[in-house]
């Protein structure tokens, strides 16, 4: 198995990596604190969460399955060869586990908050559906074969894919709004740190290694670093730059929006609003 040449890029991918989990671990709690505060989750896209936690579970799986698997390791050096390192760190898997758990209390909140007339759509349900049924065939197809290399890299697969689709209904929806009220912009300062990071990771590991397997050898980790990128300076610009935040508008785009609680107390008199 291969090993560091560097103490210096070695100490270096670990700082990259760590801080990189703590900037995307972090990022999850501006959102969380402002649905808390505003006691709504108005203006936060469903479909994003949704599809936010099919890529994250879906990432859980792989980072967990090649990080913790002795067969699949053994897999992964037979296909790239055994003088490779395993691309997955021990950050990956513990970010992935974070995301899954603060993604989930997120969705709770929805349960809980004021929602105005926010579902998730059809096409986001089609989606997930299909995700969740071609990951079943999968499993069904590699047991026979012991595949699990293979297997995971459909999950790696999925995440990538969720990645690419889960930023564009709160962009189109942002949009449409004309405001970026209820979604956090420190979310998505704190999801470009560790995107930037994370890809130099691997920048890191290849100029250690000399070599550029650990980016196409872990793809979804590579293009998962350059969607996030991509997606967070969208944002920040719609932010900053389309729907600058002011008193004014704030509260005109409130106003705006009716809001009715998905699950209603007995005391509460109840709304015509769907």
């Amino acid at each position: 198995m291969a090993s560091w040449n560097s103490i210096y890029l070695e100490v270096t991918y670990e700082v990259f990596g760590w801080i990189a989990f703590f900037s995307w671990s972090f990022s999850f709690y501006p959102q969380v604190i402002l649905n808390y505060r505003r006691k709504s989750v108005v203006g936060l896209n469903f479909d994003f969460l949704v599809l936010n936690m099919t890529k994250h579970s879906s990432y859980l799986i792989y980072n967990a399955a090649m990080f913790f698997s002795p067969t699949i390791q053994r897999q992964y050096h037979e296909k790239y060869g055994f003088q490779e390192m395993i691309p997955v760190a021990a950050n990956d898997v513990a970010f992935s586990t974070h995301a899954v758990a603060l993604t989930a209390f997120t969705l709770f909140q929805v349960l809980i908050y004021e929602r105005g007339n926010q579902k998730v759509s059809k096409t986001c349900t089609v989606i997930t559906t299909a995700v969740l049924a071609s990951a079943v065939v999968c499993l069904i197809i590699a047991c026979p074969k012991h595949s699990w290399l293979w297997l995971i890299s459909v999950f790696n697969t999925i995440q990538v894919i969720m990645t690419a689709i889960k930023y564009i209904p709160q962009a189109i929806m942002n949009f449409r709004r004309k405001s970026t009220v209820g979604w956090s912009i420190g979310n998505i300062l704190l999801d470009l740190l560790g995107g930037i990071l994370n890809f130099g990771q691997m920048g890191v590991q290849s100029i250690d290694q000399d070599t550029l397997v650990n980016l196409y050898g872990n793809i979804g980790k590579t293009l998962l670093s350059l969607e996030v990128v991509f997606f967070d300076l969208l944002f920040i610009f719609q932010h900053y730059v389309l729907y600058p935040a002011n008193k004014e508008g704030t509260n005109q785009t409130i106003m705006q929006e009716s809001v009715t609680p998905l699950i209603k107390s007995p005391d509460e008199p109840q709304s015509t609003n769907v």
